[in-house]
């Protein structure tokens, strides 16, 4: 037996919860970068002060969305699937700073760009587990002799 399949990842707020997590570590990396957007720019020498500014602005902006999706009464597949592909797709834009990209950053650059990388892949990963194990209300309908 897998450990995906777990009672764990079958819980019905499983997913809610990963919802919730991407959204609190994308509004307290999001808030940092905007509100310090000086001082983490000096603690990131060779991330430039604009990229942090914007990626944090943009990092608020998924953290409301992603937040309100799991407050929504059902939470809506296709809006899961999105950040599903815009977590790997960030994963994707962070290796390619790391390895061709046109900064050059400090050891400390580097690990906050890697970290976002293996968060979000694994963010994903997890919204991925729980999409898959969310049933959605009309297959409950369905079963119960409802309509579609």
């Amino acid at each position: 037996m897998s450990i995906f399949h777990s009672p764990v990842f079958r819980s019905p707020s499983f997913l809610r919860r990963v919802l919730q997590v991407d959204a609190a570590s994308c509004f307290a990396s999001g808030a940092l970068q905007v509100a310090a957007v000086s001082l983490v720019s000096s603690w990131l020498p060779g991330l430039p002060a604009s990229l942090l500014l914007g990626t944090g602005i943009f990092l608020l902006v998924y953290a409301a969305l992603a937040l309100w999706t799991s407050l929504r009464a059902e939470v809506p597949r296709a809006m899961v699937g999105l950040f599903i592909v815009g977590n790997f797709m960030w994963a994707v834009g962070c290796v390619w700073l790391l390895a061709a990209g046109p900064f050059a950053m400090t050891s400390l650059g580097f690990a906050w760009v890697a970290m976002q990388a293996v968060v979000v892949v694994v963010l994903a990963e997890l919204q991925w587990i729980g999409l898959r194990a969310a049933v959605p209300s009309s297959v409950h309908a369905q079963a119960a002799g409802g309509t579609w």
